[in-house]
């Protein structure tokens, strides 16, 4: 089909080559006669040679346009014998365009392959956007879950860093907020990661430990001892290097029964790997309020000192801080979802448009003031 289709485009234009490119008032009507018989029989003949590769329908449709050719041609010739104007050239070209056209579009369905659909396009997507990653078995149910608000048990007891045994209600005072830091002294690093930027975030803030908060570092692994704790904290006391907060920082560790109450409480989940003595844990601390319950969660080996800050401030119930912090925390409000203070755009419009109107009435005062006076030396009053 598609050969026969490709073959009649070529023979409308052999008969335009025959009869479209001379003047019709020029050609005689034998010349005429002659061409359609010409183009009639070459048709004829082409079906003949391959009587099999068309149907009748395709074999009598070059005559049949051989042929009207001819009568439009006659037509044409008739009219200028009458005194008829001939038809302009541009008609004829696009007459000629109209049939070149067509033979395109016939060409262009034989090209195409009826009853087979499209190929299907590969899917290019390496994971399906509505599952989760698979976590590999030695990381399944470890993590941090937010319990803010929540109470922590005071009433457990662990080791200090000099073989004391205390109460963790010990470290809870009448408006000192509590850092509480997960961790486990024998951690080959992540551990000592999360107290390295604990330390440093620490250090440019402008509270100090023991004085306006506290700082626990509990160990959730059972066999760290009292001295292992003891040589952390000196460490630390060393890097922090601010006087007088020895008292604020505070080491721990316990039997597993304690561990295992509060770590539970705070929403905290590790996993032993007994081939390797280690164990596979998410990095975090958590604040807590005076009372004991779960104020803020921030997670990572690094914490900013501004978001640490004010959630010391929040933690303490506004105990500690200055009215800088009281305005800082009416522009920006603690994101469960990131550990992380972001600005409030509407309350920062406001307290810009505040200042504003502050500013505004303070300048609308004085040059009141001013022109006041100025009235009173102009009337020597």
């Amino acid at each position: 089909m598609r050969k026969q289709l490709s073959r009649v485009a070529g023979k409308i234009a052999q008969c335009r080559i025959d009869f479209g490119d001379r003047s019709v008032g020029r050609t005689p009507w034998s010349a005429r006669d002659a061409s359609s018989r010409r183009c009639v029989k070459n048709q004829s003949a082409a079906t003949t040679e391959e009587p099999t590769r068309g149907s009748a329908a395709d074999e009598g449709v070059r005559p049949a346009i051989c042929a009207i050719a001819g009568k439009r041609e006659n037509s044409a010739a008739l009219g200028n014998l009458a005194g008829r104007p001939e038809r302009p050239p541009a008609a004829r070209i696009g007459c000629h365009t109209t049939a070149a056209v067509l033979a395109a579009v016939f060409a262009m369905a034989a090209a195409a392959q009826p009853g087979q659909l499209a190929p299907v396009q590969p899917n290019t997507s390496m994971q399906d956007s509505n599952l989760k990653p698979a976590l590999p078995g030695a990381l399944a149910g470890v993590g941090i879950d937010q319990k803010l608000d929540h109470q922590v048990p005071l009433n457990l007891k662990f080791t200090d860093e000099s073989g004391a045994t205390v109460p963790l209600s010990s470290f809870f005072h009448s408006g000192k907020p509590v850092i509480i830091a997960p961790v486990y002294f024998r951690c080959p690093m992540l551990c000592t990661q999360i107290l390295n930027g604990l330390e440093s975030s620490l250090k440019v803030v402008s509270f100090n430990p023991g004085q306006d908060f506290e700082i626990v570092a509990v160990s959730f692994d059972p066999k760290d001892t009292f001295d292992i704790a003891a040589a952390k904290k000196k460490t630390y006391l060393k890097r922090y290097g601010r006087a007088n907060t020895a008292n604020g920082w505070h080491f721990l560790c316990g039997d597993e029964a304690n561990i295992k109450a509060l770590t539970d409480a705070i929403g905290f989940h590790y996993k032993y790997d007994p081939a390797t003595d280690q164990f596979a844990h998410a990095s975090g601390i958590m604040l807590l309020t005076p009372q004991g319950r779960l104020s803020r969660y921030f997670y990572g080996v690094e914490y900013s000192s501004r978001d640490i800050r004010l959630g010391l401030v929040e933690a303490s119930h506004n105990k500690i801080g200055s009215p800088v912090d009281q305005l800082l925390l009416f522009c920006y409000h603690y994101d469960p979802s990131t550990g992380k203070y972001g600005a409030l755009a509407i309350n920062m419009v406001r307290a810009a448009g505040a200042g504003f109107v502050l500013i505004g009435g303070a300048v609308l005062l004085i040059a009141l003031k001013r022109e006041k006076r100025s009235d009173f030396v102009r009337h020597g009053l």
